[in-house]
C-alpha cells in the first residue's frame, strides 16, 4: 500500500490493542520512515479525536515505533515524536479511566528506564501528567497502580501522602537505570581481566564512568530525600493515630460499662414486673365492678370479693315469745299444753298462725292468736292417737263459724 494520508488514517483507525495488530502497523509505519514527521502529526490528530481505549492503543503504537527505531539505530521517529510527545501523552491521559492512566504511566516509566528520549523530553512528559493530576483536585488524582493511594477517591487523611509517594516513585524510576549503568561501567573499568587501553582512551572511559557514577549518586540522593519525606509524614500520621487509638480505647471501655449498667437495671425492672404478675389474684377471686352500660356488676381484679352473709336457720321461736304477757290465770295446764302442741307443730311445718279479731257487740275481744279469747273458757284440742277431744260447756262453740258449729253439734 502506497503511503498517503488516507492510508495512514486507515491504519490508525483499524488499530486494535492486540500485540499482533500493533506490531503490524508499526512495521508499516517504520517502512515509510522518510515520512516520519507527517505520520507523527497524523498520529497526534488521531489521539485527540479518539476515545480513551483507542488512545491507549495509539500510545502502545508510538512505544513500539520509537523502541524499534532506537534498537535499529534509526532516530527519525525518536526525533519526530520528541517535540509532541508531552502533548500527545497528556491528551491520551486526560479524562481516561484510572486503569488506562496507569498503563500510560507504565509506558512512560519504560521510556525512562531504557532512555528512549532525552532527559528533558522525558521530564516534560512526566510533568505534563503530574500537572493533570494536580488539576483534578486531591480527591481525583490518579494514584499508583496497585498501591494504597490508587483510585479516584483518596481519603482526606491520605491526600498529603499522594504527592510524596509520586515523588518517590519518580525518583526510583530515575535511579534504577542510572545505578545499573554506573555499576556496569564501574565493573568493566575495574575488572583486572579487561585489557588496559591506550592512555587517551582510558582517560575518556574513566571520565565516562565518573560521570555515570555522579548521575547515579544524584539519583539515589533524590530517592533518599523523597523517601525521608514520606516516612516523616507517615510517622506524623502514626503518632496521630496512636493518640486517637488511646482515646478510642478509653471511650470504648466507658461505653461498655454504661451498657452493662443499663442492662442490669433493665433486668431488675423485668424481674419486678414478673413478680407482680405472679402475685395477681385469680379470675375466680375477682370481685364484681359496676357496668355503666348494662347496670350490672362485672368481675374486677382490683378488689377482693366480699364474703357471703350467713343465713339464719328456720328455727321456731320459743313459745314464750308469742305468748302475750299477763295472760289470764283461767288458762289451765291442759289448755296451755294444747296451745303449745299446736304451735310447735305449725312452726315445724313452716305455718305461721294468724291473729284474728272479731267484734262482739262492739266490744273487741283480744285473742291469743289461736282464736281463743282472753277470759273465755278454754277449749282443749289434743292431737294424737287419731282422737279428738273438745271441752264441754255451754260456750263450747263460741268463736267458731256457724256452719262449722252446726257440723260439730251433729257429732
Amino acid at each position: 500500500m502506497a503511503y498517503t494520508d488516507d492510508a495512514v488514517q486507515a491504519k490508525l483507525s483499524a488499530l486494535n490493542e492486540t500485540q499482533e495488530g500493533i506490531v503490524t502497523v508499526a512495521q508499516w509505519i517504520m517502512f515509510h520512515r522518510r515520512h516520519a514527521e507527517r505520520t507523527v502529526n497524523l498520529w497526534m490528530n488521531r489521539v485527540k479525536d479518539s476515545p480513551p481505549n483507542k488512545r491507549l492503543s495509539l500510545i502502545y503504537l508510538a512505544n513500539e515505533v520509537v523502541q524499534q527505531s532506537k534498537a535499529r539505530r534509526r532516530n527519525e521517529f525518536v526525533q519526530a515524536f520528541s517535540p509532541i510527545m508531552a502533548e500527545g501523552t497528556a491528551a491520551a491521559y486526560k479524562g481516561a479511566p484510572y486503569d488506562i492512566q496507569q498503563r500510560i504511566r507504565r509506558v512512560i516509566e519504560v521510556w525512562r528506564q531504557r532512555q528512549i528520549f532525552d532527559t528533558a523530553v522525558q521530564d516534560q512528559v512526566e510533568k505534563s501528567l503530574d500537572d493533570l493530576d494536580k488539576s483534578r483536585g486531591p480527591g481525583k488524582k490518579a494514584g499508583l497502580g496497585g498501591s494504597l493511594f490508587g483510585g479516584s477517591s483518596t481519603p482526606k487523611e491520605l491526600q498529603q501522602l499522594v504527592p510524596l509517594q509520586n515523588a518517590l516513585t519518580k525518583a526510583e524510576t530515575t535511579r534504577k537505570p542510572a545505578v545499573t549503568t554506573a555499576d556496569d561501567e564501574y565493573t568493566k573499568i575495574t575488572d583486572p581481566a579487561t585489557p588496559t587501553p591506550t592512555p587517551p582512551v582510558h582517560a575518556a572511559r574513566l571520565s565516562q564512568v565518573l560521570k555515570n557514577l555522579a548521575t547515579a549518586e544524584g539519583a539515589v540522593a533524590e530517592t533518599l530525600k523523597a523517601r525521608r519525606e514520606l516516612i516523616g509524614e507517615l510517622e506524623k500520621m502514626l503518632t496521630t493515630n496512636k493518640a486517637a487509638l488511646t482515646t478510642d480505647e478509653e471511650k470504648h471501655e466507658e461505653l461498655r460499662a454504661r451498657r452493662q449498667n443499663i442492662e442490669n437495671k433493665k433486668r431488675e425492672v423485668e424481674d419486678n414486673i414478673m413478680r407482680g404478675l405472679t402475685e395477681q389474684p385469680q379470675p375466680d377471686q375477682q370481685p364484681a365492678a359496676f357496668d355503666g352500660l348494662a347496670g350490672h356488676f362485672q368481675a374486677s381484679a382490683a378488689y377482693p370479693e366480699p364474703e357471703r352473709p350467713e343465713v339464719e336457720g328456720l328455727t321456731p321461736p320459743p313459745v314464750e315469745s308469742i305468748t302475750p304477757v299477763g295472760s289470764p290465770s283461767s288458762f289451765n295446764n291442759s289448755a296451755a299444753d294444747v296451745a303449745t302442741t299446736t304451735n310447735v307443730q305449725d312452726f315445724a311445718h313452716g305455718i305461721v298462725p294468724q291473729t284474728r279479731e272479731r267484734d262482739n257487740d262492739g266490744i273487741g275481744g283480744a285473742t291469743n292468736g289461736y282464736g281463743v279469747e282472753y277470759g273465755s273458757n278454754p277449749k282443749k284440742r289434743r292431737l294424737g292417737d287419731g282422737e279428738r277431744d273438745f271441752a264441754t260447756g255451754s260456750d263450747q262453740f263460741e268463736g267458731i263459724d256457724d256452719d262449722v258449729a252446726a257440723m260439730l253439734g251433729k257429732e
